[in-house]
């Protein structure tokens, strides 16, 4: 059985989900998905709503999955947290995460980009 990029995605969102966890994050939802697309994970930290985009790269030294999350993924994830917004709600502030998974390890970016201006 060969593994398929969506294994390897699943795979690593598991792994980025761990790490968070471990760092006393809460996971509230996984593989959230709406018209205008997904996001890997929505998690609770303290009071803070987190929007996580999780990056593996088997290959490529660090901060190439960090790239991977341009202005046009942005938009997306930002219309995706809106919709998630609009049916849960949100009673804090809320933030946009990137993970990066490496052979070189595990890269967190809090807050990696802002929502204003989509």
């Amino acid at each position: 059985m060969t593994d398929t990029t969506y294994d390897k995605g699943l795979a690593g969102e598991s792994r980025a989900i761990a790490y968070l966890t471990g760092r006393g994050m809460v996971l509230l939802m996984q593989r959230y998905r709406s018209p205008f697309g997904e996001i890997d994970a929505v998690m609770r930290d303290g009071d803070a709503l987190v929007f996580v985009e999780v990056k593996a790269r088997a290959t490529g030294g660090a901060g190439t999955g960090l790239l991977a999350v341009g202005r046009r993924k942005q938009a997306k994830l930002v219309k995706t947290a809106l919709q998630y917004l609009a049916e849960y709600g949100c009673d804090g502030p809320a933030r946009f995460d990137v993970i990066e998974l490496t052979a070189e390890g595990v890269q967190h970016i809090e807050n990696a980009f802002e929502a204003g201006g989509w």
